[in-house]
């Protein structure tokens, strides 16, 4: 048997989530697509994670096995990226351990969103980055992030991954970095992610520097105390998963 490891980097804006779905257009569906036809036979790609409708990727990992492929791994990335949609590509592939699991296996996971605050559109930047109309305070969005650092119950934040999951995530970096043009740019590494929890963290961050809730009451929150807070989500487009460690 021959595992192949590679990482993914797509445009989310067209695809339902990177999941495989019957009738609807995913990253694992065009993936293996392109696997299929140069010579694979397998059932499925393993995949590290699921990213919602609308999120894109630059580091996404798949797996798969391929003992029909004799070749270089630098043949199978171009062979792939010749098959492959223009909104995905293989950034890089090599062989690994024949029982290597790429979302079992991690250790880590890293998002990065962005937002941009304007009092008018900007079509260009709106496509991968949150238009925030609203103005909000800078020092409080840098200092609010560290209320999220550390082992904490997220269920105020997002759903489980799994039916009989836990709640429970250990957050290793939470910071904000100030770009030109008023434009944010949020980063997240954690051991793992709740589904939606990502999006809803900044959308609560944003209206924690609104002035729409308060940082006792996220502190609650992360206690699992029952506490009101906003309801919502940052768009799906602004967030990027940029990284999976092993």
């Amino acid at each position: 048997m021959a595992r192949y490891q590679i990482i993914l980097a797509y445009d989310g804006s067209n695809f339902m989530g990177s999941q495989k779905q019957a009738r609807s257009r995913t990253v694992q569906g065009e993936l293996e697509k392109a696997l299929r036809q140069i010579g694979w036979n397998g059932a499925s790609v393993l995949m590290a994670g699921r990213t919602d409708t609308g999120v894109h990727a630059s580091g996404q990992v798949a797996a798969f096995d391929f003992s029909e492929w004799t070749q270089t791994s630098e043949k199978l990335l171009n062979a792939l990226n010749a098959k492959l949609p223009n909104d995905i590509a293989v950034q890089k592939a090599r062989k690994v351990a024949d029982d290597f699991h790429p979302r079992f296996d991690a250790a880590a996971r890293t998002y990065v969103y962005k937002l941009f605050y304007s009092p008018v559109r900007n079509p260009l930047r709106e496509k991968f980055a949150w238009h925030v109309w609203t103005k909000f305070d800078p020092q409080a969005l840098q200092t609010n992030a560290k209320l999220f650092l550390g082992k904490h119950d997220f269920s105020a934040f997002g759903s489980k991954t799994s039916p009989d999951g836990t709640t429970i995530r250990t957050i290793t970096k939470c910071q904000w970095k100030k770009m030109p043009k008023n434009e944010w740019q949020f980063e997240v590494r954690a051991d793992a992610f709740l589904y939606r929890m990502v999006r809803r963290m900044v959308f609560i961050q944003i209206s924690l520097a609104q002035g729409k809730c308060s940082p006792k009451e996220v502190e609650l929150a992360l206690s699992n105390k029952k506490v009101r807070l906003p309801s919502g989500l940052a768009p799906a487009h602004g967030l990027t998963l940029t990284k999976v460690e092993y």
